[in-house]
């Protein structure tokens, strides 16, 4: 039993953001990716006109797991990872919970659970903290 995921993010902050107290020259060649096990996967710059991931999600006893969900029972959520990419990589500096422990995991089985978000917040700069409806609108599709 599994489901594909598919995470629609739009209206992107740029390469940009900042500054900060701790980044008081701000971040900069921003990207962000989806988090799988603890490494950041599929990294998008953050002035494309949208970034798109996708990945398989088991379905076991009722509840989504896997190398893309994190959390505990209850609190189960999927990373988008926000961070700069420069000679020594990706460095995470911000990351957004998408939660998903409210999607019926009976229904998504076999489908595509698709979620679609704004990815700058309300200050101009990339999303992050937790995301639940009505932040992101999560539908199956077929």
């Amino acid at each position: 039993m599994s489901a594909r995921f598919r995470i629609v993010g739009v209206d992107l902050p740029g390469l940009t953001c900042g500054p900060s107290p701790d980044r008081p020259d701000g971040h900069h060649n921003i990207h962000v990716g989806v988090q799988c096990k603890q490494e950041v996967v599929d990294l998008v710059p953050g002035d494309a006109e949208k970034a798109v991931f996708e990945f398989d999600v088991p379905v076991k006893n009722g509840k989504f797991g896997g190398p893309f969900i994190h959390g505990r029972d209850g609190q189960r959520f999927v990373y988008l990872s926000w961070g700069v990419v420069d000679d020594g990589g990706f460095q995470m500096f911000r990351r957004a919970k998408l939660h998903v422990d409210h999607i019926d995991t009976a229904a998504a089985d076999g489908h595509t659970v698709e979620g679609r978000l704004g990815l700058t917040d309300a200050k101009g700069g990339p999303k992050c903290a937790s995301v639940r409806p009505p932040g992101i609108e999560w539908k199956i599709v077929t």
